[in-house]
């Protein structure tokens, strides 16, 4: 008989979940609350511009190949990519201007031109980065373990720099301060500083100058497109405007979930690709009470504040401009994909996003009328518009807007990554205390990165089929 498993959510985690299962011969349906798949990485058509929906701005090319792979798709094939050479810069409130290139020796030289002997350490520090990613990237590939994990091949020689902070990582490099700043810059996007982030975020810089930053012609949100198409052409049903108000148990293990509607699905076995801690939290009736308190004290990962804009000028790279305020505030970040594909022009117009990251212990706090507020002084700000000629805000989004679109709990993306709850192995895929009850998404990976969440999905089927076959 073929076992049902139902996937909650239509996320990226949840599409590479339900074809990994259909393939293994399993009768997947998929309940999606929005009209469409792809979550926080899928589309949006304002004003004939479409945008990437969510606070994605780059793509993880080696992830998101594992992860086709691994489900017999080729990538290239139906996702272009088009590689970022010129891919960011960093001004701060001190009038530092420090640019990051795909190329690692013009990296270098501007760093050089500016503090001499910081190219040559520059390059140093890249270079055992990438040593240590090397070392490092089979984990990624697998469901969270133990410390014995590390053990495998030679990730234990990587023991102390996991045991540090990327504070730390940093402050051994001997850069200057603002280039710094500038490559912990990507830790204000996931909403935290540096002194908490975990380590392996310094492999950024280094993955930009060996593997490269690319953007998929299309946005981010022709990704989930594929593989919502893939499923389905693979027998995957999709049934959207369909939300789960519970995940259903009898005698101790998961026999369906129940919708908001009152009606119940039963099944074999249910993946939730509906942020983790919220499953836990909001559509479990019974987990340990231990459990439940240490969910809840996770902090979570705010998606920040948005402008979908229109704007009219000078196109000139970077792809991404990074002002620092300074103060300990975040950064904010001016996307421009006109700069990679000025096809996107409409009657003299061109789509960019301006993103301002935002802690979730304030977001929270401060309600509607202070996330408003916080959008405001974004938009109000000047250094954004110094390139432009004339813009028009399309629209905006603040948390609690994210979080009523998207379906979010507590408005979050789920909690920070930071070093401590990486060291502590995430989530597990395979629910260690509801039977029948798998995980996909960032909380059960390294990071919010589109294909941190495809690979979830597939180890998260990994783990049922070795279960249930």
């Amino acid at each position: 008989m073929t076992r049902r498993i139902v996937i909650v959510g239509a996320g990226m985690g949840g599409l590479t979940a339900s074809l990994r299962l259909a393939q293994r011969g399993f009768d997947v349906q998929v309940l999606e609350a929005r009209s469409r798949a792809g979550g926080l990485a899928s589309a949006i058509e304002i004003d004939g511009f479409t945008f990437d929906a969510g606070p994605y701005i780059l793509l993880d090319r080696n992830g998101l190949e594992w992860a086709f792979q691994s489900l017999g798709l080729e990538l290239s094939s139906l996702v272009s990519l088009r590689r970022i050479e010129d891919i960011y810069q960093v001004s701060s409130r001190e009038g530092f201007v420090v640019r990051f290139y795909s190329d690692l020796e013009q990296t270098a030289a501007g760093f050089e031109s500016q503090w001499p002997g910081s190219g040559r350490r520059y390059i140093e520090f890249v270079t055992e980065c990438k040593k240590r990613y090397d070392r490092l990237q089979p984990l990624l590939y697998n469901s969270p373990g133990g410390p014995l994990e590390l053990f495998r091949g030679r990730a234990w020689m990587s023991i102390p720099f996991l045991l540090s902070s990327l504070g730390g990582v940093l402050s051994r490099t001997g850069l200057p301060d603002a280039v710094i700043d500038a490559i912990g810059v990507w830790t204000h996007v996931a909403g935290q500083q540096v002194e908490n982030a975990p380590s392996v975020m310094a492999f950024v810089p280094a993955l930009f100058h060996s593997i490269g930053a690319y953007y998929p012609v299309g946005g981010i949100g022709v990704i989930p497109q594929a593989l919502a198409v893939a499923a389905q052409a693979a027998g995957v049903e999709f049934r959207y405007d369909t939300r789960v108000a519970a995940v259903r148990c009898e005698a101790g293990r998961v026999n369906g979930v129940e919708t908001d509607k009152g009606e119940f699905v039963a099944a074999d076995a249910v993946v939730s690709d509906c942020n983790g801690v919220g499953t836990y939290l909001n559509l479990v009736e019974s987990i340990p009470g231990q459990v439940r308190t240490e969910l809840t004290q996770l902090p979570l990962q705010s998606p920040g504040v948005i402008a979908y804009l229109a704007v009219n000028g000078a196109h000139r790279p970077p792809y991404l401009r990074f002002n620092l305020p300074g103060g300990g505030a975040f950064c904010r970040v001016l996307v421009t994909p006109s700069v990679l594909a000025p096809d996107l022009e409409r009657d003299g117009w061109w789509p960019a996003r301006l993103i301002a990251p935002m802690s979730h212990s304030v977001a929270e706090p401060g309600g509607a009328l202070g996330q408003r507020e916080y959008l405001d002084e974004m938009l109000d700000e000047s250094w954004w518009r110094e390139s432009l000629t004339a813009y028009r805000v399309l629209a905006t989004r603040t948390p609690r807007e994210w979080g009523a679109e998207f379906n979010l709990y507590r408005d979050s993306m789920n909690p920070v990554m930071t070093a401590r709850f990486m060291r502590a192995g995430r989530l597990a895929h395979r629910s260690p205390y509801v039977p029948g009850l798998y995980l996909a998404g960032s909380a059960t990976h390294p990071g919010q990165w589109v294909s941190f969440c495809a690979v979830s999905g597939v180890l998260a089927a990994d783990r049922l089929c070795e279960d249930l076959t």
